[in-house]
């Protein structure tokens, strides 16, 4: 049995060549109905629809023919059920070939004159999706949508997290007789309805240019609100290593600099701050914005006691209590046992209830105190002036 994997392009108008001579010399089709009404003049009658690579396994394991070929739309290398079927066939030593086509993104490119190499490529095509994680990588973000995450349902998340007036263009039944290329802002195309048929592509997130964690603390608006400074900071990220994709807690937020600096580190995931002081949720705001941290989510309220509708978290940063602390870590290690978790603290008493709060769950803690002084001009002299020392306190940081 030989079996091509084949690439219907967008339409008759843009398949290739060599899928055109591979379905008309097949003697099985197997693809999605809306390919197979669609295939090119002498072709096969003998043909079933099916996508799941198993329904496609036992359709090919009926065929008597020879030639067999699935059909795939836009590209086999391009978000394509055809990495699912290979190794199946693989696994059963059945030969087949792969033949590319035209993809969406090429088709978007061409319509925009705008080369696409240095496009971040998404899909949105029956699997989740995060548009404001994706836009926040620092390129330009090609989203292949589909099923229920259409380009107005992706505009709609990106304007709710503060970038309606990203700039986005949307390509509508691309090749079709009925295409249409429109530009616009997320905002603007939000309440509108896309066809089927359609692709986003959204320009990069306003940001801070990323760099190494520990920002400048002139970076950040603080008013009277305390922060916590560079140095610290740099060390609490270091201790919960945050990673890409994490859920990430910020109790106690203050001005939000941990939090936007997690939210920084975890472009993919999500960063809760949270914070009970107006004053302070209203720095985080500015903050948030002016460093572009867009996937930082504010909640304003008290801790534990607004935290029970969050998302389970990998990493927690405890940097304000109020009175609290063995209440907070029981709620944390309840929801995720393997948390990371680090705490800080200006006060010997703090130090030691954030102690017992750990090892009340078996953990044993990992005690730092930072001390940093800070130089000072006094006429052609330089004075180092201490800052208050501070402790960390952390635990499952180091598993």
């Amino acid at each position: 049995m030989q079996v091509i994997l084949a690439a219907a392009g967008a339409d008759n108008h843009t398949i290739t060549e060599d899928c055109r001579r591979a379905l008309q010399n097949a003697g099985y089709i197997i693809g999605a109905r809306r390919l197979l009404e669609n295939l090119p003049d002498g072709c096969t009658q003998n043909r079933m629809a099916a996508t799941r690579p198993d329904d496609i396994m036992q359709l090919l394991h009926t065929s008597e023919t020879e030639n067999n070929v699935v059909l795939y739309s836009g590209d086999t290398g391009f978000y394509s059920g055809a990495r699912l079927l290979i190794p199946l066939l693989e696994a059963e030593g059945i030969a087949y070939e792969v033949l590319p086509g035209i993809s969406s993104v090429q088709l978007l490119s061409s319509a925009l004159g705008r080369p696409w190499q240095d496009w971040l490529l998404v899909s949105a095509h029956g699997v989740d999706c995060d548009p404001v994680g994706a836009v926040m990588q620092g390129k330009t973000v090609f989203f292949l949508t589909g099923g229920s995450l259409r380009p107005e349902v992706l505009c709609q998340q990106l304007t709710d997290a503060g970038l309606g007036q990203l700039p986005v263009t949307i390509g509508e039944d691309l090749s079709y007789p009925g295409q249409r290329i429109r530009k616009g802002t997320a905002a603007g195309f939000c309440k509108e309805t896309f066809s089927p048929l359609s692709v986003l592509l959204a320009e990069p997130a306003p940001g801070i240019k990323r760099r190494t964690p520990g920002f400048p603390d002139s970076v950040f608006m603080r008013g009277e609100v305390p922060m916590t400074k560079q140095e610290v900071r740099a060390v609490i990220l270091a201790k919960l290593a945050p990673k890409e994709t994490d859920i990430l807690w910020d109790i106690g937020a203050g001005t939000g600099s941990v939090s936007i600096e997690l939210a920084l580190s975890a472009t993919r995931g999500r960063t809760y701050a949270v914070e009970c002081n107006k004053t302070a949720c209203e720095l985080i705001c500015a903050n948030r914005q002016k460093l572009g941290a867009w996937n930082l989510r504010l909640i304003e309220g008290r801790a534990p006691e607004v935290l029970n509708g969050l998302e389970t978290p990998d990493a927690v940063f405890i940097g304000g209590s109020k009175g609290s602390m063995q209440q907070l870590v029981d709620l944390v290690l309840e929801r995720n046992p393997k948390a990371r978790i680090c705490i800080s603290a200006i006060c010997i008493e703090t130090v030691y209830q954030a102690v017992q709060a750990l090892k009340v769950h078996g953990i044993e803690p990992d005690i730092i105190q930072l001390s940093v002084s800070r130089s000072k001009t006094a006429g052609s002299l330089h004075l180092m002036m201490a800052n208050n020392p501070v402790f960390l306190i952390a635990g499952n940081c180091d598993d």
